[in-house]
């Protein structure tokens, strides 16, 4: 049977061919440097370059190399849910394919988190060689936000260097975008010794980013979600039916007042339906009548919702693949 690696690193990518062979000559140089055995896990997320040729190639001469290849482009995060369920070692790091994250971090990480302090390291690039304007400015106002929201004291929730102890990742659930709120979603897992590393980031060597500016607003979208899903996501009526109530019982009283109001006031007025506040009070009750439905629905979803991944894998290459097909 054979050993199990000490590091597993995940690394999803799309249309990198000109980056992972540099990529991969680094990690093996620092590794064995370090003597640490490793098993690297390759995501091909949907990629139309010659990128899956390579990872063939080496595949077949280093049985270290895993790869996994998506039928089309299905995101980071689907791509590390396929990685992280590959992974057989006791520690896990992350790290993006475009040559910015340096894997002369990997040693240290790994130290960190095989020493038992911590479940979880975030990288944090305080020095970075992207454009001021289009991303240096928004991450700040995005991590400030999301440190707000989430409780988390970290610098850079979205650094693709990362590592994790194996029951993080295979406890949590990596889908849609999520993948910036890694932390947020072991936090509320329950696993709460989360630290953080500066670690060195390098400007872009080849080809251009893959993600736009419309992913601040993904990103900040995904921040209330897991919110609202860490603070209602399995009681949902104490949210929706808390708001409906409330509605429900506005629209209720206004319309008694003004029954009252017909019958014993003023009998002689206007009838109650030629009055605009008999509209408040009947638009009150549907609405509030709507988000009791809502959250009763709600409820009845999350005691029957399958958290399948919504992925398709094309073909797995390497020794020991289980990824779900």
């Amino acid at each position: 049977m054979a050993t199990q690696p000490q590091l597993s690193i995940v690394i999803p990518f799309l249309d990198e061919a000109e980056s992972l062979p540099e990529l991969y000559a680094w990690i093996v140089r620092v590794l064995e440097d370090a003597a640490l055995s490793f098993e690297l896990i390759l995501v091909d997320d949907g990629s139309t370059d010659a990128s899956w040729d390579w990872v063939q190639e080496v595949a077949a001469s280093d049985k270290r190399i895993r790869g996994i290849r998506f039928l089309r482009n299905y995101g980071k995060s689907q791509a590390l849910h396929a990685g992280f369920l590959e992974c057989t070692s006791e520690v896990v790091c992350t790290m993006d394919a475009d040559l910015q994250d340096s894997p002369d971090e990997l040693p240290n990480l790994y130290r960190m988190i095989a020493n038992g302090e911590y479940d979880m390291i975030s990288g944090w690039k305080k020095k970075r060689y992207d454009s001021l304007l289009f991303k240096n400015i928004p991450s700040k106002i995005f991590n400030l936000v999301a440190r707000w929201v989430s409780g988390i004291k970290l610098h850079d929730f979205n650094c693709g260097l990362k590592a994790y102890r194996t029951d993080v990742i295979k406890t949590i659930e990596v889908y849609g975008e999520m993948h910036r709120y890694i932390p947020v979603l072991a936090k509320q897992a329950g696993f709460n010794r989360i630290g953080e590393k500066v670690v060195v980031h390098q400007a872009r060597k080849f080809g251009n980013s893959k993600f736009g500016p419309d992913r601040f607003v993904k990103g900040f979208l995904d921040l209330l979600t897991l919110w609202f899903l860490h603070r209602f996501g399995r009681r949902p009526m104490y949210f929706f039916g808390l708001i409906g109530s409330v509605m429900l019982l506005l629209g209720f009283s206004f319309s008694i007042y003004l029954g009252i109001d017909k019958i014993f006031v003023n009998p002689s007025g206007r009838l109650i339906a030629e009055r605009p506040q008999f509209y408040v009070a009947l638009t009150t009750m549907i609405l509030g009548s709507q988000f009791f439905l809502a959250g009763f629905i709600g409820e009845i979803i999350v005691r029957n919702r399958d958290h399948k991944m919504r992925y398709k894998i094309k073909e797995t290459i390497g020794p020991n693949s289980n990824a779900n097909m």
